[in-house]
């Protein structure tokens, strides 16, 4: 707004201030006329002078720009787009990726003189009073890069909100402060410079800021494809940006001011009359694109996504690398301007939402979450499960279905999880192994086994907990860890803790990421855990995420990786952050992980390297990989409660539960165990599906023991494993034989 504006705006309308004004304005503008008329060498050296030493003296936000930008998030190919998180719609791209009309149009709209001026335009500043006193008009005569100055203060998140509504005051003082800043600017900074930073931040209407946004929110296209028409009709929305927008004000109004700015850039010599004429009859077509804000906002319609992105979330406002205060990291991420490539696999991720809705529909109470991880970096491949994720109400009072934003598959914000049952057993294993019992420990496991913790009820045996097997006939037995865990016996576990202790049970499932978020199961484990003598069956609540990973850290042969949901973050100056790396520590021996790995290829069909194995579980899952190396275990909580299952494969490791979230007394029933084990099995083999077959490693005789039944085979050295040392395997064969 020129001064005469602003004198205008301040005066009250009565004959005697109008005729104040004009004579105050004419005024001015002989002081303007004169100043035009000084040699320009001296006219130069005034404004030098004035500028001098003022660049440093700027604020930050102009000499550097941090302005809002949006973030994106993309699935693990990084072409797949998840969402994108913005408090402002804005991405900065560089000048040469902006179509050449566009940037003529914005001159010809805004600042013709662009390329003359030292950043103030008397000719302009002048020729706009006259207009305001004569006219009427309300015109500016603000230059492109006064306008930037004046964008960058009235957004600059640094300022406060006082400091940022002066940058549009109406008063000469924020009028002659606009000036130096804008001289000096122009000391410093070329005019391409300028003319870039420009259109990274106008406003081109419906929440649409910077050139970038606004040919996506109006074309759905990159600004370097801009047509001729496109770009004047951009270029005149800066002026009136709510009001010219086509999308939300008026398109009459759009169309007649794409018009003035054609014939401005006739006039710039930009295009010619011809060209101007046929991009005039060109009939207005837009192709509006929604930006997605958020992760209620995924892209593609794609249910299981916003679970996904919901994760990432909480885990950015976790990193202190984003800022010392969650409001700060979420700041980070909606302003930041960030590329992130997530660990979500769209295959995996389909295939798993295709299962989880295949058991239970959106509609259903129950629900079947699901998880998989890679072993050995951590990373979240997929996160599914029947619902959507949306912030609309639920019908009749539903609390989790159809729709809810809480995290179902990764527990956390009020979401305990769920019973695993049996899962839990490979926690018992391990810490058996690792107390230098051998997969050979033998138990003849009876029916029901009276124990030394105090119980009531149908569990008790004379005042003590009493556990039984849910199929004696299969179960009972002299039991090894081998059929023990693929004949999920549960009697041989409870006496297998017993013998190592709970409270060693307990800290080894933490110790592979199993987080207790229910209250009573904290209090447990911090002050009970050597009298929690169920926990091997599985009883506290946990969720697919975090058994996923346990069994990954087993695939890793006994590296836990914390769970990551990021391969990449790359900042807006291209600059990659070392938040996507894997963080990873050896928490298990790996002869003792190799140990349960070949103990866990009971339950799914296959024979341990020691041919050991005598029945499973889950047999399904050897006839769904076609006999690939596959290892896991079913669970099934107190009268099928929820019932479960994990497996695992060198490269991937995938958990379901099937469970009510809203009413644990809703008891899920023991028949879809079956599905469950279907789905987790498909996703399997999905994600490992041209890749090449991997076998585990056998573990050593150290760990093996003397079996009561015979070895039927030794293991056979797995060459493919170690392709560039062959003979590690060989050797390491030879010494179990020796």
């Amino acid at each position: 707004m020129a001064f005469a504006a602003i004198l205008v705006t301040m005066a009250t309308p009565t004959p005697l201030s109008r005729l104040f004004t004009v004579v105050l304005t004419g005024v001015l503008a002989g002081l303007v006329l004169a100043v035009a008329a000084l040699p320009g060498n001296l006219l130069l050296g005034f404004a030098a002078k004035a500028a001098l030493g003022n660049y440093a003296a700027l604020p930050d936000a102009l000499r550097t720009p941090a302005t809002p930008q949006r973030s994106y998030l993309y699935a693990n190919d990084g072409k797949t787009l998840i969402t994108t998180f913005y408090d402002v719609n804005r991405t900065d791209v560089a000048l040469a990726e902006i179509a050449p009309v566009m940037r003529q149009a914005i001159v010809a709209a805004e600042d013709r003189r662009f390329y003359d001026h030292g950043g103030v335009d008397l000719r302009g500043m002048l020729r706009a009073v006259v207009s305001n006193v004569t006219e009427g008009s309300g015109q500016g005569g603000s230059t492109l890069t006064m306008q930037y100055v004046r964008n960058v203060l009235k957004t600059d998140p640094s300022r406060t909100a006082a400091e940022r509504a002066a940058a549009t005051e109406a008063t000469i003082g924020r009028k002659l402060q606009e000036i130096r800043y804008a001289n000096a600017l122009e000391q410093r900074l070329g005019k391409d410079e300028i003319l870039n930073r420009y259109l990274n931040i106008a406003y081109f209407g419906s929440g649409a800021y910077g050139v970038a946004a606004a040919s996506q929110r109006y074309f759905s296209k990159a600004p370097a494809d801009l047509t001729l028409a496109e770009a004047a009709l951009l270029a005149g929305l800066v002026q009136s940006p709510e009001a010219y927008s086509p999308i939300d004000g008026d398109a009459d109004a759009a169309v007649e001011r794409r018009g003035y700015v054609l014939d401005s850039m006739v006039e710039t010599g930009a295009i010619t009359a011809e060209q101007a004429a046929e991009a005039r009859a060109e009939k207005l077509t837009l192709d509006p694109s929604e930006q997605a804000n958020g992760c209620a906002a995924t892209t593609g319609g794609r249910d299981g996504w916003g679970f996904f992105c919901d994760y990432l979330r909480r885990w950015w406002v976790a990193q202190p690398e984003f800022g010392d205060t969650v409001q700060e990291r979420e700041q980070a991420l909606r302003r930041g301007g960030y590329t992130v490539v997530t660990t979500l696999d769209p295959q995996i991720q389909a295939t798993a939402q295709r299962q989880a809705t295949g058991i239970y529909g959106y509609d259903n109470p129950r629900a079947v979450p699901i998880a998989a991880v890679e072993p050995g970096t951590g990373r979240v491949l997929a996160m599914a499960v029947n619902r959507h994720y949306s912030l609309d109400g639920n019908p009749d009072g539903q609390v989790n279905y159809p729709n809810t934003v809480n995290p179902l598959i990764s527990g956390g914000a009020g979401v305990a999880g769920y019973q695993a049952g049996s899962t839990f057993k490979l926690f018992t294993m391990l810490a058996a192994l690792e107390s230098g019992r051998t997969l050979s420990t033998g138990f003849d496991a009876p029916s029901r086994l009276p124990t030394r913790y105090p119980a009531e009820g149908e569990s008790s045996c004379d005042g003590r907990w009493c556990p039984g097997n849910a199929n004696p006939e299969w179960m009972d037995g002299y039991r090894m860890m081998w059929d023990g865990f693929g004949r999920s016996v549960n009697t041989y576990f409870v006496w297998l803790a017993e013998q190592v202790g709970p409270e060693k049970v307990v800290e080894m499932a933490q110790r592979l990421g199993i987080t207790f978020r229910a209250e009573s199961d904290a209090d447990f484990a911090e002050n009970d855990a050597a009298d929690w003598g169920a926990f091997t069956l599985g009883v506290a609540a946990t969720t697919p995420l975090d058994v996923a990973n346990a069994y990954a850290t087993v695939a890793a042969e006994g590296t836990y990786c914390a769970p990551l949901p990021v391969v990449s973050v790359t900042a807006p100056d291209g600059q990659r952050l070392a938040v996507g790396d894997p963080s990873c520590r050896r928490v298990l021996d790996a002869d003792v992980a190799r140990a349960a790995t070949d103990a866990a290829r009971c339950p799914v069909g296959q024979q341990s390297a020691f041919g050991q194995c005598n029945g499973g579980t889950a047999t399904a899952v050897d006839r769904i990989l076609d006999g690939r190396p596959v290892a896991g275990k079913t669970g099934s909580s107190d009268q099928a409660a929820t019932e479960s299952f994990v497996g695992y494969t060198p490269q991937v490791a995938v958990a379901g539960i099937a469970a009510n979230p809203d009413d644990p007394t809703d008891h899920v029933g023991a028949a879809v165990q079956a599905e469950v084990i279907d789905a987790v099995a498909r996703i399997i083999a999905t994600a490992v599906e041209g890749q090449p077959e991997q076998s585990f490693t056998p573990p050593s005789r150290e760990l093996v023991g003397t079996p009561r039944r015979p070895v039927e085979r030794d293991p056979i050295p797995d060459l493919r494993r170690t392709p560039d040392n062959p003979l590690s395997d060989l050797r390491r064969w030879l010494q179990n034989r020796g």
